[in-house]
């Protein structure tokens, strides 16, 4: 989860200038984003426990806004768009091209190294020439929306699938938080096990069919409380 500047004043009990002077002394753990500082929340309560500073029994070190609904999956899927042609001979180029290609950050570099660190620790590749790319911590980034983007790609590459089959499809998925991410990509799973929708994706059935298919499934998807209708 991440924090501000005054998030982290408030839960380490100090002053914006306070916090602002740890980072200059290069104390205090935290990232630049979009020219402000942000930080992780499970380093900030590490850092702190190291320090042996007790952010006060009323704080918790949470973001102060609430956390926004997660959207359906048809609404993720058309804000993530369907993109044709992505090139790149090996699956971390491919990721590298995508990163910049959706449009969904301005930390392009990031979001690569992200995506190609999630497929390293164990590759997204589902069998059936897809795959389904996701963050595993998006915390560095600032995202600010979760999206499911379909990726048609210039030619199928190796992504080390069970079945050995060469990846030519993706499904992208990013969001703000991991239960965001961790809920579309469920959905994403669920999606492409629909033979209907799983159809329409393969043969490049046009951007309104895929989207009819995805509100089709998104209205039986049962959603947990809180989540966006």
């Amino acid at each position: 989860m991440r924090l501000s500047v005054q998030d982290a004043a408030k839960a380490l009990n100090v002053s914006t200038k306070t916090i602002y002077r740890w980072l200059g002394e290069g104390r205090l753990p935290g990232y630049r984003v979009n020219k402000q500082y942000r930080f992780d929340r499970a380093e900030l309560i590490e850092w702190a426990q190291a320090h042996r500073l007790t952010a006060p029994a009323h704080v918790d070190l949470v973001v102060s806004r609430p956390e926004d609904p997660l959207p359906r999956f048809d609404a993720a899927l058309e804000g993530g768009g369907i993109h044709y042609r992505l090139g790149g001979e090996t699956r971390d180029a491919v990721l590298r091209g995508a990163a910049p290609a959706l449009r969904l950050v301005e930390e392009h570099d990031q979001l690569a190294q992200a995506l190609i660190a999630r497929e390293d620790l164990a590759p997204t590749a589902i069998g059936g020439g897809f795959a389904v790319p996701h963050l595993r911590n998006p915390l560095r980034i600032e995202i600010r929306r979760a999206t499911v983007s379909l990726c048609y790609l210039d030619h199928p590459v190796d992504w080390a699938a069970t079945d050995g089959a060469p990846v030519s499809i993706l499904l992208l998925v990013v969001g703000p938080t991991v239960r965001s991410i961790l809920r579309l990509h469920i959905e994403t799973l669920f999606a492409l096990a629909d033979p209907a929708f799983r159809t329409a994706v393969l043969e490049h059935h046009p951007r309104d069919a895929i989207l009819k298919e995805a509100r089709r499934l998104a209205a039986s998807f049962h959603r947990p409380s809180g989540g966006a209708e």
